[in-house]
């Protein structure tokens, strides 16, 4: 059976959150302009919009009105290892 189709503005918003647990685009750090990412990520600008909308609603950037979208947060670990200082419980 085939994993269904995922949205462009996903697929665009899951890039941006690698790059931001990547480091390349740290905390603090302001994305690239609308115009700007539709030309780098050869995408439309609702898509781009569509995407950062999907970031904030990760918690990961915040839009300051005439400012800029900033990343604000990393994104949370997969949930696969214990976070440190914890040990994992194989009987929980």
């Amino acid at each position: 059976m085939s994993e269904l189709p995922r949205y462009e503005y996903v697929k665009l918003a899951d890039a941006i959150a690698a790059d931001i647990a990547a480091g390349k685009l740290p905390q603090g750090a302001a994305l690239p302009g609308e115009r700007a990412m539709t030309d780098l990520y050869r995408v439309s600008i609702g898509t781009v919009r569509r995407a950062i909308v999907e970031l904030r609603r990760r918690g990961l950037v915040a839009t300051l009105p005439a400012k800029g979208t900033y990343v604000i947060a990393l994104p949370e670990p997969s949930g696969d290892a214990p976070e440190e200082g914890q040990e994992s419980d194989p009987d929980a």
